[in-house]
């Protein structure tokens, strides 16, 4: 079951994120963070870092067993639904190695100097991915089938 996670649980995260080379530095209180567990512990995790309307998908990871079993789709689709409860209607990520997993969840490609001001702001864009990542968005505005 797919459950937020609390900075109790913020040094399981932090192991998945650097299993996976992902950043880690500026994680805190303005990222919500949802993750899946079994019996053997974290399974994957995703976080949102909402910006008014607008969002930042953050640190999808899962665990290297858990990978090709559709967890990754599963994770977001629910940061998906989490954004649009926020009010977010658009969802941008940074990504250095997925860019065609997320073009086939219906993110498209578009070049950093179109990146909305509140994005360009995040530690993320500024400092924390290199500038040699790919800035992706989706609009959520309206859901996919898939979503439901």
């Amino acid at each position: 079951m797919l459950v937020p996670l609390g900075p109790d649980e913020q040094p399981e995260v932090l192991v998945l994120l650097e299993a996976n080379g992902l950043p880690t530095a500026d994680l805190g209180s303005h990222v919500t963070l949802l993750g899946l567990r079994d019996r053997q512990g974290l399974e994957g995790v995703v976080g949102l870092e909402s910006l008014g309307d607008l969002g930042l998908l953050r640190s999808l990871a899962v665990r290297g067993d858990r990978r090709r079993s559709g967890l990754g789709s599963q994770l977001v689709l629910a940061v998906e639904r989490l954004a649009r409860a926020a009010g977010v209607g658009q969802l941008f990520l940074l990504t250095t190695t997925a860019e065609a997993f997320f073009s086939h969840r219906g993110y498209e490609r578009i070049g950093r100097d179109q990146a909305p001001e509140a994005i360009r702001g995040t530690s993320e864009f500024r400092s924390v991915c290199p500038s040699s990542a790919v800035l992706m968005r989706r609009e959520l505005g309206t859901r996919r089938e898939s979503d439901g």
